[in-house]
């Protein structure tokens, strides 16, 4: 097929690209304020692991110094030898990409997961029947800050590459929109590393070329790019030219379903966190019977005053029946069952977990052995 057909094709889809800020250590920072005033490394501590370990991200004052991620936690540690290093806690990273997941979830289900902190929506058609995909954006971006107080960064374009780098190129808690009559140009001053595949392999042959940038590599013919790259080169033609045709590439099943809310003022009796936790579960329930899901599994969270988190599950050998009176019971049980603590409760939530779809009953048939 002609390239420009291959375009026009596409031309109207509406994909945003949805990156959350230096998102573990974001996290770290929300729970414990204080770590937003010095470098804070996400890995092990590589003087208490012999030199061990690999960064997982860091928060912007440690990357002033050249620490990122996939670097060795000991060469962090040269760069900034007073950077906080603190175990990634992935139980928490789970739990609040869930929390944003649900977010998307109220826009649109056509999502595909990069990574706990990185997703692709595409946009085209969504719940809120906008027209106006930048307002979608726009208000998406708001409610993860007013949800999670997490900052994140979007890229809003008709192709999953240009959305990608829309996201990157504004970075932190920016939002940048590449129309289709300006992919060109972004694509001609986007510098060649940038391109999806050109690695470190591929980079010194495109050197070698004088192909630095993409309006260096528009100069090149389709053939003469496949003689060099091979069927490499045959994305890298169209790419330059503004095609990328993947579609975003969702799953249907849903993971859970769960409902949170934050609280000020605060939560400081049992009685108070009963109402919300029976007001939760009638809003879940409610949201179980619209997918027509039922789970196994309730996860309760609370945030407390210091911003510390706890998240508790209890799972059932059978499915949970969809009944708030039901679901409220089992998450006070739940509640109940932690370690005594001072209330000061600034977020609950309530979470159901492990879905199927509500196409069959379990039944539980005597039998009777004759």
């Amino acid at each position: 097929m002609d390239v420009q057909a291959e375009l026009q094709r596409i031309v109207k889809r509406r994909i945003l690209h949805v990156d959350m800020d230096a998102f573990f250590a974001s996290i770290e920072e929300r729970e414990h304020p204080e770590l937003a005033q010095v470098p804070l490394v996400i890995a092990k501590d590589p003087r208490k692991t012999g030199g061990h370990g690999v960064v997982t991200t860091a928060n912007y004052r440690a990357r002033q110094y050249g620490v990122h991620s996939a670097m060795p936690a000991s060469q962090a540690l040269e760069l900034c030898p007073h950077a906080v290093f603190k175990a990634p806690d992935f139980e928490l990273f789970r739990t609040v990409s869930d929390q944003i997941h649900e977010l998307f979830h109220e826009y649109t289900d056509r999502i595909e997961t990069v990574a706990l902190d990185e997703a692709y929506l595409d946009i085209t058609t969504n719940k809120l029947h906008l027209d106006d995909a930048v307002l979608l954006a726009h208000w998406l971006q708001s409610e993860i800050w007013e949800k999670t107080h997490l900052t994140s960064s979007t890229g809003l374009s008709y192709s999953k590459f240009l959305a990608k780098e829309a996201s990157d190129y504004r970075k932190p808690a920016g939002m940048t929109v590449i129309n289709p009559d300006e992919a060109q140009a972004f694509l001609w001053a986007l510098p060649i590393e940038k391109y999806r595949g050109v690695g470190k392999k591929t980079l010194p042959k495109m050197e070698a070329l004088g192909i630095k940038t993409g309006a260096d590599l528009y100069q090149f013919s389709e053939l003469e790019l496949m003689n060099q790259f091979g069927k490499f080169g045959y994305f890298l033609y169209r790419r330059v030219r503004g095609v990328d045709e993947r579609p975003v590439e969702y799953q249907r099943e849903r993971k859970s379903i769960g409902k949170e809310r934050t609280y000020n003022p605060l939560l400081h009796s049992r009685g108070e966190v009963q109402t919300q936790l029976r007001r939760l579960a009638e809003l879940v329930v409610a949201a179980l019977q619209r997918h027509q899901k039922h789970g196994k599994t309730v996860v309760l969270k609370l945030r407390y005053q210091d911003f510390s988190t706890l998240t508790k599950r209890v799972t059932e050998s059978d499915f949970l029946p969809l009944d708030a009176q039901e679901l409220y019971e089992r998450a006070l049980t739940i509640f109940d069952d932690l370690p005594p603590t001072k209330l000061d409760i600034r977020l609950v939530g309530i979470t159901v977990t492990n879905l199927a779809e509500l196409n069959f009953q379990m039944i539980d048939l005597p039998l009777e052995i004759r």
